[in-house]
């Protein structure tokens, strides 16, 4: 009658179980990578959301009696109004998007910024938002409707095209 296990059964159960350590090792490692892909992935459209997010609540709460849209060339506008929305906690702020070396800036003050020459006495917020391929704001004509086309193009992401109604 046999009471022990024999070296060659514990041989091999110790090589069976190394062999399970291993798959679950490797499994557990592409479990790793592949969250730390997704968290990225999340990351970034995050971002995304809350560039399109404050430039869709900018331009809601923008007042029309302050709105300043220039031309700088075909594919970028310098677009300067007063909101009621503030990401600094202004109260009724001017802010103006600029376009610079191909940087679409938000520049968030008390005072309005009408050109890109920026005057030093104005103190202002800058914001990074994207890089930009072209940043245009058209206006419609009729002034019992006040609506607002904003057509972005970033680079190596998708395009925004937000058509906006304002409140006030």
């Amino acid at each position: 009658m046999k009471k022990a296990f024999t070296l060659i059964e514990l041989m091999i159960s110790i090589m069976i179980l190394s062999m399970l350590m291993l798959f679950l090792y490797k499994s557990y490692s592409d479990l790793n990578r592949s969250n730390s892909s997704y968290t990225e992935a999340v990351k970034k459209l995050q971002r995304d959301a809350l560039v399109k997010k404050t430039l869709y609540l900018d331009l809601l709460m923008a007042s029309k009696k302050r709105m300043i849209i220039q031309n700088i060339d075909r594919e970028f506008d310098l677009v300067s109004f007063e909101t009621k929305h503030s990401l600094h906690r202004r109260i009724n702020p001017f802010v103006a998007y600029i376009i610079k070396d191909g940087i679409l800036y938000r520049l968030e003050s008390l005072l309005q910024v009408t050109s890109i020459d920026i005057n030093r006495d104005i103190a202002f917020d800058v914001d990074k938002i994207a890089k930009v391929k072209k940043f245009k704001l058209f206006g419609t004509r009729d002034n019992k409707k006040e609506f607002y086309l904003l057509d972005m193009r970033l680079e190596n992401k998708e395009d925004i095209l937000l058509k906006i109604r304002l409140l006030n």
